[in-house]
């Protein structure tokens, strides 16, 4: 068989759906258009957008703007040119670094120019063929891509049951003999805040059992980075137990509402990181617009708590409405606010109905997940709320979320499918035609 035949016949997990559906540029690879907030346009309709991940409003915010603007005014996109190691440092990288660690309770931490990349990169590094990993089940994508990587050294790796002790410390226990038998080490690997379900990782339970075990922990934070802990610092600060954590991870693509991200830890191991990443050392160092602009977003986060406290505000109102409403939201502790909708006898199609009601007539645009990054059971509508949204925001996404409970207890989506399906491929045509 021809390589590119097989790609054309086969869109993967994600992708098949979507052209099953016509679903492209609509349910995938939406374009929403205008200025970066809660109201911008879809298809020509003003929406009201509970889709970015910019939690504390600061994507479109007016200093932000500003020092962004004045950055690329002053040293343009390419400086500094080189990977850091060879000719890509700069004071300002340093003191932004110096900044995050001390933001997180960290000695030291390493500017990478990517989250994905950055923390597949930081796993490859830290472990070799005779480390164990022993990892959540609900990882995200880019950590399991890194251990992937510690798969093709012929390291060994153990998945536990998400936020499960019991299952932890079952893999600690056969880690452990692992670990002895290979003169290797132990490295945890989980979540602040996981993403989809908006479940908070039990670190501080999983620090604890470090008195009975040798390990080292990896945290991924990209979701609790300054929306978590009193002064915005991650789960660990708000789970009083950031000193047992030993690598802690953020990408700046959330909360910062920028490109980038950082690694923090003790000084010694970030100085081995420096020389060990092979995704930064021989990468392009972050370009200096992203490094002012940086330095300004965490002056914003640390020395205000007023865009924390609105977002919290915005969190309480919808999640508190929408399990009023009858909606399962899951466990979630944090922003990420997941409609969990399970069993629909009409399936994707009587969702797909559904989403196209919330966008075409209640103008209420959120993302749609499904299997695989959801198990094939349930489909999500994933909210994410903002300092930037409005309590009026809250109540018209509750009244419309009403209309949708009322449309599906009666079944009118399931009605309803052949129709809108039927109008999303004609959509679909005139996006292709333009």
């Amino acid at each position: 068989m021809d390589l590119f035949e097989k790609l054309r016949n086969n869109l993967g997990p994600i992708g098949s759906p979507a052209r099953e559906f016509n679903g492209h540029h609509y349910f995938a690879f939406p374009k929403l258009e205008g200025e970066l907030g809660p109201h911008m346009r879809f298809r020509g309709k003003e929406v009201l957008n509970w889709s970015l991940n910019n939690y504390l409003g600061l994507g479109n915010h007016p200093e932000i703007r500003k020092a962004d603007a004045e950055a690329s005014a002053q040293w343009g996109l390419a400086y500094p040119m080189g990977a850091r190691m060879m000719s890509g440092n700069s004071d300002l990288h340093e003191q932004f670094e110096k900044e995050l660690a001390e933001f997180v309770g960290k000695e030291d931490s390493f500017l990478l120019n990517y989250g994905y990349q950055g923390v597949m990169s930081a796993i490859e590094a830290v472990v070799d063929h005779r480390d164990v990993i022993v990892y959540d089940a609900e990882c995200h994508a880019c950590l399991i891509d890194g251990i992937r990587l510690h798969k093709a050294k012929m390291g060994e790796y153990y998945k536990f049951n998400h936020n499960d002790m019991e299952s932890l410390e079952k893999n600690l226990q056969r880690a452990t003999k692992k670990a002895a038998e290979k003169n290797g080490s132990i490295l945890v690997i989980t979540e602040g805040v996981f993403g989809m379900s908006g479940k908070v990782g039990s670190l501080d339970k999983i620090v604890a059992l470090k008195e009975k075990y040798e390990f080292r922990l990896l945290v991924d934070d990209a979701h609790g980075f300054g929306t978590m802990g009193a002064t915005g610092a991650g789960v660990g600060e708000m789970l009083g137990c950031q000193d047992g954590i030993d690598l802690y991870f953020s990408t700046f693509a959330k909360s910062m509402a920028a490109i980038g991200a950082f690694i923090a830890a003790d000084h010694d191991i970030i100085m081995y990181l420096k020389y060990n990443m092979r995704s930064q050392t021989y990468a392009k160092a972050l370009p200096m617009p992203y490094v002012v602009g940086g330095l300004k977003r965490l002056d914003m986060i640390r020395n205000s708590s007023e865009f924390r406290d609105k977002l919290w505000e915005n969190v309480r109102a919808l999640q508190n409405g929408l399990r009023e409403r009858g909606f399962d939201i899951g466990d979630t502790q944090s922003p990420v606010t997941p409609v969990l909708l399970q069993n629909l006898t009409g399936g994707i199609p009587e969702v797909t109905a559904l989403i196209r009601d919330l966008r075409e007539n209640r103008g209420i645009f959120c993302s749609i997940v499904v299997y695989p990054v959801v198990p094939k059971e349930i489909v999500m509508l994933r909210i994410i709320p903002t300092a930037a949204h409005t309590l009026d925001d809250v109540q018209i996404t509750l009244e419309a979320f009403s209309a949708v409970a009322e449309k599906l207890a009666k079944g009118d989506y399931r009605q309803k499918t052949t129709e809108i399906a039927s109008e999303t491929i004609e959509v679909s045509a005139e996006a292709a035609a333009e």
